[in-house]
């Protein structure tokens, strides 16, 4: 969604209802394109409990920031435990973001090319 004119989304509306999808998909997960630009692109993900993404590679400037719930993010050397309100980098190599209560988490990706 790349435009010259202001578009206002609430997140913690859409967040809600990606939880909804998320809780009926099999993946136990759903996404939405926030924004995608040329040098920036953010998505709203949410993951239900016991929900985990497979390591994968983030490209070299990306954050990820709980709106609510928790997570915990960890690569071959490290992990993190974030919750609601906190943001962190995303490490450039491979992590796994896995979910681990019965409220679902949504997370804000921004990346910026």
């Amino acid at each position: 969604m790349m435009t010259d004119n202001p578009h206002i989304q609430n997140l913690g509306e859409l967040a809600e209802e990606l939880l909804q999808k998320a809780r009926g998909a099999s993946s136990g997960r759903a996404a939405h394109s926030v924004y995608s630009g040329r040098y920036l692109k953010q998505a709203l993900l949410t993951l239900t409990a016991g929900t985990t993404m497979a390591e994968h590679d983030s490209p070299p400037e990306a954050t990820l920031q709980v709106l609510q719930g928790s997570v915990a993010l960890s690569s071959a050397e490290e992990s993190w435990d974030l919750r609601a309100g906190d943001i962190m980098t995303i490490p450039p190599e491979g992590t796994d973001a896995r979910r681990g209560d019965n409220r679902g988490v949504t997370l804000r990706v921004q990346v910026t090319q």
